[in-house]
């Protein structure tokens, strides 16, 4: 199992790292896996990634405090959110329009009421 892990937060790390350099894809939620997988299948491993760059610039609010940057809750919900509201648009069905909708209005929910904003 342990093997798992590691292969599942190298793919992470590698999504992550695509996610910090091109604009459409989330970097923190790879990154997020990341730290899990690797805390589970090594503590080496665990302790490296928490001394680079990338786990200071991107989790260590949300990993200490549970919490994130005002600029980085803006960007997570406006990419999540455009990406859903085109899956909403061309959705046929009103069962599919409806999900989309309430996966919205939690996203929204969890965002702004669960998860703390620090300042920058």
């Amino acid at each position: 199992m342990k093997i798992i892990y590691i292969l599942c937060g190298i793919i992470c790390l590698g999504l992550g790292i695509l996610g910090v350099i091109l604009p459409g894809l989330p970097a923190t939620p790879f990154l997020l896996a990341t730290l899990y997988f690797f805390s589970k299948s090594s503590p080496r491993l665990h302790h490296w990634f928490t001394q680079t760059g990338l786990y200071r610039n991107h989790l260590q609010s949300f990993s200490e405090q549970r919490a994130l940057s005002k600029k980085a809750k803006t960007y997570i919900l406006t990419i999540a959110t455009t990406v859903l509201l085109i899956g909403f648009y061309f959705t046929p069905g009103v069962i599919g329009k409806s999900l989309i909708a309430a996966v919205l209005l939690i996203k929204y929910w969890v965002f702004l009421y669960w998860i703390k904003t620090v300042r920058e």
